[in-house]
């Protein structure tokens, strides 16, 4: 009996053949053009319904997620455009409950792939091809037109002036705060990283920042000043007091102006960070729709989760965090949580891409587990192993290395329940995907 492809699998099939920057990154394969060349061909989609825009260097797909939360919530049908995928790539669009009926991905497939195929490569702006990136953004836009949704919410890919996904003329902007991270690609400091970031900013439209240093405020202040962008920065027009952790929920208050009366916080993604996280989520939806219920808002928030983001599944956690920040604020969290059931007996299972900050993530690590196992976050990012082992030996960290990820992730899952330890897996998207894959493999009785 043949299996038909659902249309998710025909598009992924259609679009290995493009460039894809998530495997291989390259420089100078960033431009906005095609995308408008694109949205412009079809109608521009992108302005079927109200959108909100999110970047930052860690933490924009949580944020995006308590944005479509709350709309969801309010009860506005809301799309959702985030990445990576973890496990299936239709998690990255569709709703914050899930993908969109069949029919919106066979209608919305079968139109990109239809009109890619009549466009000649003569017609492209530059002549220059379209890669997956853009074909991935373009299906989330047509798909959220075709679903008939009322709002969208879209996580920017990787850094945001020249995102594909920055055709959008969003109602809010939001961007998270700011850290070195793909250098390469964005600039060798935070300020000129920030400028990138800074490259959502829209004329006339409002945009939250978190928290910041005062050389990147500056390089927002001034982007939002010369688009007369209305400017605000969380830190300074919200406060967030009483964080407790019971179980597995975060409780906090975050009160401000915004607001009518403080929000009495209740979070299933944990972490303190996430509180802030949350305020931004709020004041955007707040911004969006000023007479929005603050109860709504509550509701939604606690509703909000995030697969890879703290996510304890039995023994295992899995945090995708790959940057300094991310895994400091990872291991705080960590610590907080465990330590409230006596000495945490841990191991780590760790890796990361090749243009990660080992040496300085490497320190965070130090004291805190019986047992580390690194490894290759798999086979999509480009990896160094001998970096990191060297990283790990420079602060006196003993290891198990294993450059095979294959063999590294059931060696470091059976030596944790042979030992009866938690599994802090980390490092990377990729490599939380991985071991998930394993552990649905094996239908052990510990991943569930």
């Amino acid at each position: 009996m043949k299996i038909e492809k659902s249309a998710i699998g025909v598009f992924e099939e259609f679009a290995e053949d493009y460039l894809n920057f998530e495997k291989t990154p390259k420089k100078n394969i960033f431009w906005l053009d095609t995308m408008e060349f694109l949205c412009n061909r079809f109608g521009n989609p992108e302005l079927a319904c109200p959108s909100i825009h999110v970047a930052g260097s860690k933490g924009k797909g949580s944020v995006s997620m308590m944005i479509a939360r709350i709309l969801d919530e309010a009860g506005y049908r809301t799309g959702l455009y985030s990445s990576p995928h973890i496990l299936d790539f239709i998690e990255r669009i569709g709703s914050c409950k899930g993908p969109f009926e069949e029919a919106v991905y066979e209608k919305s497939v079968k139109e990109l792939i239809d009109f890619v195929r009549s466009v000649k490569t003569e017609d492209l702006p530059g002549e220059r091809p379209i890669t997956w990136f853009e074909l991935v953004t373009l299906l989330g836009i047509l798909s959220f037109a075709n679903a008939g949704c009322d709002y969208s919410v879209y996580e920017v890919g990787l850094g945001g002036r020249l995102d594909a996904t920055n055709v959008l003329k969003p109602e809010v902007c939001c961007i998270n705060q700011i850290e070195l991270e793909h250098t390469e690609f964005l600039g060798d400091t935070v300020e000129k990283i920030a400028a990138e970031k800074g490259g959502i900013i829209k004329q006339n439209t409002p945009v939250f920042v978190a928290e910041q240093t005062e050389s990147v405020k500056q390089v927002f202040k001034k982007i939002a000043g010369d688009k007369s962008a209305p400017i605000f920065f969380v830190d300074e027009i919200s406060n967030i007091s009483q964080i407790v952790y019971k179980n597995t929920q975060l409780h906090c208050t975050i009160s401000s102006i915004f607001f009518k009366r403080p929000l009495n916080v209740t979070l299933n993604m944990l972490g303190d960070f996430q509180t802030r996280n949350a305020a931004m989520a709020a004041l955007a939806v707040k911004q969006v729709l000023p007479d929005l219920d603050e109860t709504i808002i509550e509701r939604g928030l606690e509703k909000a989760i995030l697969p890879g983001r703290f996510e304890i599944s039995g023994n295992i956690v899995y945090d995708g965090a790959h940057t300094v920040k991310s895994i400091g604020f990872t291991m705080e969290t960590f610590e907080k949580i465990f330590s409230n059931q006596g000495p945490i007996n841990a191991h780590l299972l760790f890796g990361c891409a090749a243009d990660k900050e080992v040496e300085k993530i490497a320190t965070l690590f130090k004291g805190k587990f019986t047992k580390v196992t690194i490894t290759k976050p798999g086979n999509v990012k480009e990896s160094d192993i001998e970096r990191l082992k060297a990283a790990f030996d420079d602060v006196n960290i003993e290891y198990f290395s294993c450059a095979d990820y294959l063999k590294a992730i059931p060696y470091a899952v059976s030596k944790a329940n042979e030992e009866n330890a938690i599994l802090l897996v980390t490092g990377s998207f990729y490599l939380v995907s991985e071991v998930k894959k394993f552990l649905l493999s094996q239908k052990c009785l510990y991943c569930q």
